[in-house]
């Protein structure tokens, strides 16, 4: 019997919910720490409602939170096809050269753009788009003489995700106020949350604070599409761990204290920088980790998070690391308290 539950474990249909469409937050709280923060107790399922600002009093002293300071780019271009009138939107996703005139991005409608194509911005500039890839991307080139990152400065948006229709949220509340480095297609929102105020009140506790950085791209917009989820792929991101960080993090484990993931990010950069003593490692590299119901963590012992879409890698990453049964309790319930999901919504923290 429990091999059918293990295997039903890996059965995508059965991390499914109905989320009520107003539940899908337009706008964020104000002030940030205002979010409500569902607080699920992975040992015995208990769920307490409380509110963001006050994350502080479910930690302990020498507890470290672990956040991810990447930034998102304005990546978001508008342009008209060469020759044409039709509008084509290009979402840049991350450079595949060392210069930066060769980028993986989405193109819609992609239709319309065929290889060898161009599109034209405002000033002129021009964007050669290249062959599909089989996951649905595109590459396209830069001309020689123009910089992507001014460009985006120039006629870029940052890209909110495709749930969020009509917000009165300025573009920089879809940053964390510690995003630093450059490099990300999505905000890492499990850290929208957090304020001065509630740093302030964390470092009065005794909690330390480290830094990653994973830049977000295509795996965010990505749903699963394989009935059994052991088939699925994640798209490879860009991590990076500090020699000061992964010195934080092994003695914060030696002396006993927690290890506070923020973010889904953070949960797979730091499982992903690990060695075979379970140590954690500094560096630089592509992951490609995905964790579903079986994994066994090994730095993560805490995770603060949002609430995700249905079926997504996001939603099995917290089914492994809450449980199955404790994760679909804790959505029904925020369902039925009336939570905000997704981007600009609540938290979570499971400890």
């Amino acid at each position: 019997m429990k091999s059918n539950h293990v295997h039903d474990l890996y059965n995508l249909a059965r991390y499914d919910y109905s989320l009520p469409k107003e539940l899908i937050a337009q706008s964020p709280a104000e002030p940030r720490d205002t979010s409500r923060l569902l607080v699920l107790h992975k040992d015995s399922g208990e769920i307490d409602h409380s509110v963001f600002k006050e994350l502080p009093s479910y930690l302990n002293k020498g507890d470290l939170i672990v956040l991810n300071n990447t930034k998102v780019m304005a990546a978001r271009i508008i342009g008209k096809k060469e020759k044409g009138t039709a509008e084509i939107e290009i979402l840049l996703l991350r450079p595949l050269n060392s210069n930066n005139l060769v980028w993986e991005a989405l193109v819609r409608p992609g239709k319309r753009v065929k290889p060898g194509q161009r599109v034209l911005l405002h000033g002129g500039e021009k964007i050669e788009v290249g062959e599909a890839s089989s996951s649905g991307t595109r590459k396209i080139k830069f001309s020689e003489e123009t910089d992507p990152f001014k460009i985006m400065d120039l006629y870029g948006k940052i890209p909110l995700p495709p749930y969020i229709h009509s917000t009165e949220a300025p573009p920089d509340r879809y940053q964390t106020i510690f995003a630093k480095k450059l490099g990300s297609a999505a905000a890492p929102t499990a850290g929208l949350h957090f304020t001065p105020r509630v740093f302030d009140k964390l470092r009065e506790k005794g909690i330390l604070i480290a830094h990653v950085t994973l830049h977000v791209g295509i795996g965010t917009f990505k749903p699963i599409s394989a009935p059994d989820v052991r088939q699925h792929k994640m798209h490879e991101e860009f991590c990076s761990i500090s020699e000061e960080t992964a010195k934080v993090i092994n003695e914060t484990k030696k002396r006993g204290g927690r290890i506070v993931a923020v973010g889904t990010t953070v949960v797979r950069t730091l499982e992903s920088m690990v060695n075979a003593e379970g140590m954690t490692v500094s560096g630089s590299g592509w992951t490609q980790k995905f964790i579903y119901p079986g994994y066994e963590f090994r730095i993560v012992d805490t995770m603060i998070t949002n609430f995700h879409l249905p079926k997504s890698s996001l939603m099995l990453l917290v089914s492994a690391f809450a449980g199955y049964e404790n994760t679909m309790k804790a959505y029904e319930e925020a369902i039925k308290q009336r939570y905000r999901f997704y981007s600009f919504g609540d938290a979570m923290l499971i400890i």
